[in-house]
C-alpha cells in the first residue's frame, strides 16, 4: 500500500513508501501458519517512525536547497555575463545625450517662438495704428492683418509643442488625443465668398501680361480673369506671338468645363470670330507709372503685328507698380465699366484688388471645380508618374531659389537669403517635423551649392536624399506623355512639372518673395493639399550674415 503525505512547505503530494506493506507481509506468513492462526498484523501507524519521515524530509529539503542554491548560481551568472558584454556606460551616455537634445530642441523653440512673438508684437501694433483712423480703405486692412496674426500665432505655437512630439503627432495630454502635426488644412471651401462670371454677346477681354515669368503671367491671368468677371466679359488669352503659349502649361479648356459656359477663348478663336478686323475700342491701363500699362514701343508694335487695331492706351488713375494701392470691386467698375465690345486692360500683376477676395482658396469667381488654372493634364499624370516612381506618397518638397535671388533679398529688410549651412538647418527642423524620407528639389542652384547642401542635410546619422528630376532618358518611362506629344525640352512644361510636384508633396518648404513658391502655394490651397506644417524657408529666421550692397 502507498501512503502520500502532504507537505507544508509547498503544499505538494510527495510520495512516500511503508518499509513492510500488507502484500510484503501476506507473502510470508502464506505457507507457515493457517490464517486463522496468524498473528494479527501491526497496526498500519506502527510501520511509520518519526524517525524515518523526519529524515525523509531533511533528505527532501537538502535536494531542494541545492537545487536553488544551483538556480541562483544560474541567475548570476547570466548577469555577470550581461554586465560583461553590455557598456552601461554608453547607455547612460545615451539617455543623457537624449535628454540634452531634447533641451536643446526646447530651446531652439523657445527662442525662434520669441523672435516671433517679437515679429507679432511689431504687425499688431502696427494694425492698432491702422485701427486708430477713419479711413476705410485702413480699415478694411485691419480684418486682413488680424487674420495674418493669428496665422502667426497658431505657428508659435507649434514650435513650441514640436520638442515634446513623437513622430509625426501631437498629443493633448488633457485628454489624451493624438493630432497630426503635419496634417493638411481644411480651408472649408464651401464658406468663400465668390462672384458669378456671366459674359455677354458680344462683349470682350483681352488680357495684357508682361511683367516678369510665366508665373507672374499666370497671377497676372488669374487678375484678368477676376475683372471679366466683373465686368461681364469673355477673356480672350493672349497669343503666343506676343506671350508665354499658355495651353501648353495650364488646362484653358478646363476652364469653360468647370464653369459650364463659355468664359474665356484663345486669340486664334478671337481672330476667327472678328474674321481679321479686330480692333481695341477701349486700352485701359490700370498703372500709369512708370509707363502707362506697363508697355514699351516694342510691346505695342507686337500687338499691332497680330492684326489689332488700336488707340493709344489711356490710365484711368494715377497709380504706380512700385506702391499700388488698394481698391474696391467699386473702384474698379467705376473705372472700368463700358458698352464697348472689345476691351483690354494693361497688366495687372501689381494690382490689389480685394486681395483676400482674390487670394482665396479656390479663387473669388464660383465654380464647380478645385480650381479654375490648374496645369496642362499631360503635366499632371507625368508629376504623378514621376512621384510613383521616386519619392511615394510622404515627401518633404523644396522650392530653392537661388540665382539671381542673391541681389533681390539682399534689397529687402530682413534679406531672404539663407547661408547654405543655415538652410540645412532649417530644412532638417521641417523633415523631423514631417517624419519624410525625402526631400524633392526644385532649384535652379549650381551643382557647388546643391552638393553641399546634400552634404549638410543629415538626420540621425542618415543622409536625406535631395531629389532632382533627372534628365530625359529613353529607359525611363515616367516622362514618356510628354515625349510623345512634343513637350520634352520646354522650359515653361518643365517649370510647371517641378510646381506640380511640390504642390503634390506632403510638406512644402518654399521661397519667400517667389512668384513660383506663390503659385505653389495656391494650387496646394485649392487641391486641399495644403500641410499645417507648410512654410517659408528659415521662416522667422534672418540670415546669420548678409553681404553689404555695392
Amino acid at each position: 500500500m502507498s501512503t502520500y503525505v502532504r507537505a507544508v512547505a509547498n503544499n505538494k503530494p510527495i510520495r512516500i513508501d511503508s518499509s513492510s506493506s500488507d502484500e510484503e507481509e501476506e507473502d510470508d506468513h502464506r505457507n507457515l501458519v493457517d490464517q486463522n492462526h496468524r498473528k494479527p498484523p501491526s497496526p498500519p501507524a506502527a510501520a511509520f517512525h518519526v524517525e524515518d519521515l523526519s529524515s525523509r524530509f531533511r533528505r527532501l529539503n537538502l535536494r531542494l536547497q541545492k537545487k536553488y542554491i544551483i538556480a541562483i548560481l544560474v541567475v548570476f551568472v547570466v548577469i555577470f555575463f550581461f554586465f560583461s558584454v553590455t557598456d552601461f556606460g554608453s547607455i547612460f551616455s545615451t539617455s543623457s545625450f537624449k535628454f540634452d537634445s531634447l533641451n536643446d530642441r526646447i530651446k531652439e523653440s523657445e527662442l525662434r517662438a520669441i523672435s516671433l512673438l517679437r515679429q507679432q508684437q511689431v504687425s499688431l501694433l502696427a494694425a492698432w495704428n491702422r485701427s486708430n483712423t477713419s479711413d476705410p480703405t485702413q480699415l478694411g486692412d485691419l480684418n486682413s492683418a488680424l487674420f495674418n496674426q493669428i496665422s502667426l500665432n497658431r505657428q508659435i505655437q507649434q514650435i513650441l509643442l514640436s520638442p515634446h512630439s513623437t513622430g509625426n503627432n501631437l498629443v493633448d495630454d488633457s485628454n489624451g488625443i493624438v493630432y497630426d502635426r503635419c496634417r493638411t488644412v481644411d480651408h472649408n471651401l464651401s464658406q468663400r465668398k465668390t462672384i458669378e462670371w456671366n459674359p455677354k454677346d458680344g462683349k470682350f477681354l483681352l488680357a495684357i501680361c508682361v511683367s516678369g515669368q510665366m508665373s507672374n503671367h499666370l497671377i497676372c491671368l488669374e487678375k484678368h480673369m477676376f475683372f471679366a468677371a466683373l465686368l461681364n466679359r469673355v477673356l480672350v488669352i493672349p497669343s503666343s506671338k506676343v506671350d508665354y503659349q499658355y495651353d501648353r502649361v495650364v488646362d484653358i479648356d478646363r476652364i469653360n468645363k468647370c464653369l459650364g459656359k463659355k468664359v474665356v477663348i484663345s486669340f486664334e478663336e478671337f481672330s476667327n470670330l472678328k474674321k481679321g478686323h479686330m480692333h481695341i475700342d477701349k486700352f485701359l491701363c490700370y498703372f500709369s507709372q512708370p509707363q502707362p500699362c506697363y508697355l514699351d514701343d516694342e510691346r505695342l508694335k507686337k500687338l499691332g503685328s497680330l492684326g489689332l487695331t488700336m488707340s493709344k492706351p489711356q490710365p484711368v488713375w494715377d497709380e504706380d507698380t512700385r506702391n499700388p494701392n488698394k481698391k474696391t470691386v467699386q473702384d474698379v467698375l467705376g473705372k472700368f465699366s463700358y458698352d464697348d465690345a472689345v476691351m483690354a486692360i494693361g497688366d495687372v500683376f501689381y494690382a490689389e484688388v480685394e486681395r483676400q477676395w482674390v487670394m482665396q482658396p479656390g479663387g473669388p469667381i464660383a465654380h464647380h471645380c478645385k480650381t479654375l488654372i490648374e496645369p496642362n493634364r499631360l503635366i499632371l499624370l507625368t508629376a504623378q508618374r514621376f512621384i510613383q516612381t521616386f519619392l511615394g506618397r510622404n515627401f518633404v518638397a523644396l522650392h530653392f531659389r537661388r540665382h539671381g535671388f542673391l541681389k533681390f533679398c539682399n534689397a529687402k529688410k530682413p534679406s531672404c537669403f539663407y547661408p547654405i549651412p543655415q538652410a540645412a538647418e532649417c530644412i532638417l527642423r521641417v523633415v523631423e517635423r514631417a517624419d519624410a524620407p525625402m526631400v524633392y528639389l526644385s532649384t535652379d542652384a549650381a551643382q557647388s551649392e546643391t552638393g553641399l547642401l546634400q552634404s549638410l542635410v543629415v538626420l540621425n546619422g542618415r543622409p536625406v536624399p535631395l531629389v532632382i528630376r533627372p534628365a530625359r532618358n529613353s529607359a525611363e518611362k515616367w516622362d514618356a506623355l510628354l515625349y510623345r506629344h512634343g513637350m520634352e525640352g520646354d522650359l515653361q512644361v518643365e517649370a510647371m512639372l517641378d510646381k506640380t510636384i511640390c504642390a503634390m508633396s506632403s510638406v512644402f518648404i518654399g521661397a519667400p518673395g517667389s512668384t513660383f513658391t506663390e503659385d505653389i502655394l495656391r494650387l496646394r490651397k485649392d487641391w486641399g493639399s495644403a500641410s499645417m506644417c507648410d512654410e517659408y524657408l528659415c521662416q522667422g529666421e534672418e540670415p546669420n550674415i548678409v553681404a553689404e550692397n555695392e
